[in-house]
């Protein structure tokens, strides 16, 4: 049985494992605010259901989640839109970058999953047509998630995605061009680089991640309710397109319901058992965690645990 694991143990030997590889890789330094980050920094949490969390390193430091936050629109769109959402989103894996123009095109404006930077923002948008004060409603769900009324948004993050956001500006100005965005481009493009700045630690990450793994009830937080198959339906899109074009291969690796983000940070679910935070900055050339994807590739193999 799981529960008689000494989890801590094998987390503490995992860390110790996979230094040989904590100088790869480096941290994101296209958003200015994210390239001053202490790229030797390393956490893990882990909350197991019904039993003991265990952690390690930097587990209580905050830092910027930026796409792990998509999760958490994503559930509130479906939230509001139910089924109807994927009439403006797809739910397949991309196989590009996550901030491909060249798709959106040939797709003609419909996002391949809510996961890329253009089904983010079409996620985005819905919020800010359903919801009186999306960024306020936002915040309030992930405090409520993570069970920490201090997270919050970084005004020095949002404003130096915001003022970088070219990229994403053209994909906007795609999907506008396809009515795929209802609200104003500058709108959706603010909303989407604040929820982008949200900084959480591994603590904070793995315990609203819970509601993901309790994937035999139905989620109801904070005003946001999904079915019992809404949130196997999160971890299925987390599953096939949560590491964008490394998907396949975290996959094959880990085996785990997961998302992660150019901050450094990876969160991953066992669904009915436990979810699994781990932070470390420096990036492969696919934006995930070199030490993050070794950690939890380490631990599925040191606990024969994921889904296959």
């Amino acid at each position: 049985m799981m529960h008689d694991r000494n989890y801590q143990e094998i987390i503490e030997n995992i860390c110790r494992e996979i230094q040989p590889y904590a100088q790869l890789g480096r941290q994101a330094d296209y958003i200015p605010a994210l390239a001053s980050v202490d790229p030797d920094k390393f956490g893990i949490y882990l909350s197991v259901l019904g039993g003991d969390d265990c952690m390690y390193g930097d587990y209580d430091t905050c830092f910027s989640i930026q796409s792990i936050a998509k999760v958490f629109s994503l559930a509130i769109a479906l939230s509001l839109e139910g089924e109807n959402l994927w009439m403006r989103l797809g739910k397949e894996p991309s196989g590009t970058p996550f901030n491909s123009l060249v798709q959106l095109e040939y797709e003609h404006g419909r996002p391949r999953n809510p996961f890329i930077n253009a089904g983010a923002l079409v996620v985005a948008d819905v919020l800010l047509s359903h919801l009186d004060d999306a960024q306020e409603f936002f915040i309030q769900f992930v405090r409520q998630l993570s069970g920490n009324v201090t997270v919050d948004y970084s005004m020095e993050v949002a404003e130096s995605e915001y003022e970088t956001a070219y990229l994403n500006a053209s994909i906007a100005y795609l999907l506008k061009h396809y009515v795929n965005l209802h609200n104003p481009v500058d709108e959706v493009l603010r909303f989407y680089s604040m929820i982008c700045s949200v900084e959480m630690s591994c603590r904070d990450l793995a315990r609203a991640f819970v509601a993901f793994a309790k994937s035999d009830e139905p989620f109801d937080h904070a005003g946001v309710k999904l079915s019992v198959s809404g949130v196997k339906r999160i971890n299925a899109i987390m599953q096939t397109c949560g590491f964008y074009d490394e998907a396949g291969e975290f996959s094959f690796l880990v085996g785990l319901p997961g998302k992660s983000g150019v901050g450094g940070g990876i969160v991953a679910v066992y669904p009915s058992r436990y979810s699994i935070a781990v932070w470390s900055p420096r990036l492969n050339k696919h934006g995930n965690s070199i030490m993050g994807i070794k950690a939890l590739e380490r631990f599925t193999t040191e606990t024969s645990e994921s889904i296959f």
